[in-house]
């Protein structure tokens, strides 16, 4: 039967395939260590209690019905607050856009702004892009980025691939790597676009910014997080930002995020979503709103959370220094925000006491999936074909008790190799 060419050309995501091996794992009774997801284990981190209180009583409202396309007029003016409160930004509430998580915000994004054909410039590693270019028939132009600058981009780096792009893909805390864009080298990006939009002049299709900053709110105590807005005014014509509470507070399954930008942008973004019917859902958005009245609440529920969240990636990494110092071959970055720690584990090209030569990152992902019982992500995963080394350990699952046993369990499978 024929079907159409985009979806004939969709396949299941990678990181779906791991997780059903390591589901059968897990069914088998085998003890496992699965750090693969950007999710968090709701018993170990929930979401704040006053939101969960908050989403019981909009059902317990009735809050059931239709909530509008754009998003309620309390959650637009909560996101509003929330962005002046720690970003020191004002973006009115016609400004913001409310949808069923992030993702849909992006896709919506990228369809505003990006025609088939249209060129989309982005860093690799990177969360999603390459899927939200075959969606919508774009031309991806991926930019290799260094572990010397964190795998974040530099001007110097995108400059020659802007003349003709449509849009520019940015992340900021990065997934997958958990680092954040230092304020001179964002600054410097963001001027690049605007001197572009100068160049074409008023009568061409600008070239946009899509920025992911859905981890922002979690950059960790000593690590700047820089704004784009806040760095180059000038840029806001031409940027619109992805966020939602699914990170920041935990709330992967509640289903809320907003996006910010231009209002007529927004506007197009909202005609989209309508049509998609991606809203969030009405209880959601009610409680949302309420919770984000709520500024000293919420700086008591992120400290603490950070906290904890910073206490496993920097255990990890410490595990990793303390490897390399005996002489294994591993690296790791420290980590600056988010759920995500980026390692490097020299397995390619090395023989497994089976005899097997280690010949790619899907060959590395199999012997610590067999060997180790660890469950972490190739870059390879997130569009780096040329990283086969490095990888994303995400701890939104990890109990703290856990760690020095996942870390003897990597060193004893990486000593075994020759």
């Amino acid at each position: 039967m024929r079907i159409s060419k985009i979806a004939g050309e969709t396949s299941t995501p990678p990181i779906l395939r791991v997780a059903a091996q390591i589901n059968e794992k897990i069914a088998r009774g085998e003890r496992f260590f699965n750090f693969t997801v950007g999710d968090f284990d709701s018993r170990i981190f929930p979401i704040p209690e006053a939101l969960s209180e908050a989403i019981i009583d909009g059902y317990r409202e009735h809050q059931t019905n239709y909530p509008g396309a754009v998003g309620l007029p309390s959650l637009r003016e909560g996101v509003s607050n929330l962005v002046r409160h720690f970003a020191g930004l004002e973006y009115d509430p016609s400004e913001i856009q409310v949808s069923s998580g992030s993702r849909p915000l992006i896709y919506g994004m990228y369809r505003t702004v990006v025609d088939p054909g249209d060129r989309v410039v982005y860093p690799v590693p990177s969360w999603m892009n390459d899927s939200y270019c075959h969606l919508c028939q774009a031309v991806a132009v991926p930019v290799s980025t260094r572990p010397e600058n964190n795998f974040l981009p530099t001007a110097e780096e995108l400059e020659p691939y802007l003349a003709d792009a449509a849009m520019l893909a940015l992340c900021s805390p990065q997934n997958p790597t958990g680092t954040v864009f230092g304020a001179d080298q964002l600054r410097e990006i963001c001027e690049l676009v605007v001197a572009e939009n100068r160049r074409r002049g008023t009568g061409a299709k600008p070239l946009y910014v899509m920025f992911d900053q859905v981890y922002w709110l979690l950059t960790f105590e000593g690590i700047e997080y820089p704004h784009p807005v806040r760095l180059c005014p000038e840029v806001r014509d031409y940027l619109l930002a992805a966020d939602g509470l699914s990170k920041a507070f935990a709330g992967t399954g509640v289903r809320v995020g907003w996006g910010l930008g231009p209002r007529h942008l927004i506007r197009s973004v909202s005609d989209i979503i309508a049509y998609v019917g991606a809203w969030a859902p009405k209880a959601e958005q009610v409680a949302v709103g309420k919770y984000l009245e709520d500024m000293a609440g919420i700086e008591s529920f992120l400290v603490p959370f950070r906290r904890a969240l910073n206490e496993r990636l920097d255990a990890i990494y410490r595990g990793f220094v303390a490897m390399k110092s005996r002489g294994l071959d591993v690296d790791a970055i420290a980590p600056q925000a988010g759920i995500y720690l980026t390692v490097r584990i020299g397995l390619v090209g090395r023989r497994t006491p089976s005899g097997q030569v280690i010949g790619s990152a899907d060959d590395a992902l199999r012997y610590l999936l067999d060997e180790a019982r660890v469950g972490i992500l190739p870059f390879s995963f997130f569009g780096a074909a040329d990283m086969g080394q490095w990888f994303r350990i995400s701890v939104g699952t990890c109990r703290m008790e856990s760690i020095d046993e996942l870390l003897g369990s990597l060193e004893k499978a990486l000593s075994a190799l020759e």
